[in-house]
C-alpha cells in the first residue's frame, strides 16, 4: 500500500509574476441608426413536450425556500459579516422577528437550525450567542482523535515550518483557485500526553493568512481554528475528510518515533467558511496505538 506524502513537490517558487492582462483592442465604429421596431408576430401556444425540444432553451422553473430558510439565509449572512462577531449575544428571537418582520416562530426554527449547525448557541437564562472555536463544543467537531483512556484534550503544537509558495495544481484544485495562486504551507507535530501523535501538513488560501507566520503559530496556546477565527477573521463551518490506512514513510516515521511502515490513519480534510468555501486542505497522519478517531453520524 502506498504511503500519501507528507509534503507535496512541483509548486512553483514564491514570487513570480502573473501574467498580465490583455490590452484592449481599438474602438469600433458606433452603429448606425437602427431602423424602426416591427412589432413581433403573436406566438401560438405550444401543447408540452416530454422529451428535448431542438434548439429551444428550457426555462427553469422558479424555485422558492421555505420562510425560515430565507430567514436563516439572512441571519448567516450577518454572522458572515461579522455584524455579531464570535462569543456575541445576537439579538433576542422577539427582535428578529421585528427586524424581518415574520412571526417568533418562524425565527425560533431558523435559529434552530443555526444551532445545529454549531453556528449559534443557545445558553439558558441568557440567550443565543455566536459560537466560538474556542469553546469546546465546536473545537472538538474538528479534533476526532481520541484517548483510549482519559477525556479528549487538545494537544500541544510543534511548528516545523510556515512558508508561502503558489499552489500546485492539486490543491489549488481542491482550494478552488488557479493554480499558481497564493497558499500558505503549514508542516507541524502534534504532541499528546508527551507522545508524537499526529504530523499535519496544511495549506490555507494566501488571501485569507496575510501575516501568518511561525512565530505566530508558536505563540499561540490554542486550537489553530481559534487563531484563525481571531488574528484572520476565518472561520470553520464546515469539513469534508477522506481517511485510509498507510504505512509510514521515512519522514513520518522519523517525526512520529515509529517504525518505517508502521500503520497510519491518513486523514484529508478539506474545510470551508461562509458561503462554503474552501479555504483549508489538510492532510493528517495519526499514530493509533493509544487513540481512535471518532465520527458521530446524524
Amino acid at each position: 500500500m502506498s504511503s500519501l506524502p507528507t509534503s507535496l513537490t512541483g509548486a512553483a517558487a514564491p514570487g513570480a509574476p502573473e501574467s498580465g492582462a490583455a490590452t484592449p483592442g481599438a474602438g469600433t465604429q458606433p452603429p448606425s441608426s437602427p431602423p424602426a421596431p416591427v412589432p413581433p408576430a403573436p406566438v401560438p401556444h405550444a401543447a408540452p413536450q416530454s422529451g428535448p425540444t431542438s434548439g429551444l432553451q428550457s426555462v427553469p422553473s422558479p424555485t422558492f425556500s421555505p420562510l425560515y430558510q430565507q430567514i436563516k439565509a439572512l441571519i448567516t449572512r450577518s454572522l458572515q459579516s461579522g455584524e455579531w462577531k464570535p462569543g456575541e449575544m445576537i439579538p433576542s428571537e422577539m427582535e428578529l422577528a421585528s427586524r424581518y418582520k415574520v412571526s417568533q416562530g418562524t425565527v425560533r426554527k431558523a435559529i434552530d437550525e443555526l444551532a445545529a449547525e454549531n453556528l449559534v448557541a443557545r445558553r439558558q437564562g441568557k440567550g443565543t450567542f455566536v459560537t466560538t472555536h474556542h469553546e469546546d463544543v465546536v473545537k472538538f467537531r474538528f479534533l476526532r482523535l481520541v484517548p483510549d483512556e482519559g477525556e479528549p484534550h487538545y494537544g500541544a503544537s510543534r511548528v516545523l515550518e510556515c512558508k508561502r509558495l503558489r499552489a500546485p495544481a492539486e490543491i489549488a484544485r481542491l482550494l478552488d483557485i488557479r493554480t499558481g495562486d497564493s497558499v500558505v504551507q503549514i508542516r507541524r507535530v502534534l504532541n499528546f500526553s508527551g507522545e508524537s501523535t499526529v504530523l499535519d501538513e496544511i495549506w490555507l488560501l494566501g488571501a485569507n493568512f496575510k501575516g501568518l507566520t511561525a512565530e505566530k503559530l508558536t505563540e499561540w496556546k490554542g486550537p489553530m481554528y481559534a487563531l484563525f477565527e481571531a488574528e484572520f477573521g476565518t472561520r470553520m463551518i464546515r469539513a469534508s475528510e477522506k481517511i485510509r490506512a498507510v504505512p509510514a514513510d521515512e519522514t513520518a516515521a522519523e517525526l512520529l518515533s515509529v517504525p518505517v511502515g508502521s500503520p497510519l490513519l491518513s486523514v484529508e480534510r478539506v474545510s470551508y467558511t461562509y458561503g462554503d468555501r474552501p479555504v483549508e486542505v489538510r492532510r493528517g497522519l495519526y499514530v493509533t496505538t493509544r487513540h481512535y478517531y471518532q465520527n458521530d453520524l446524524s
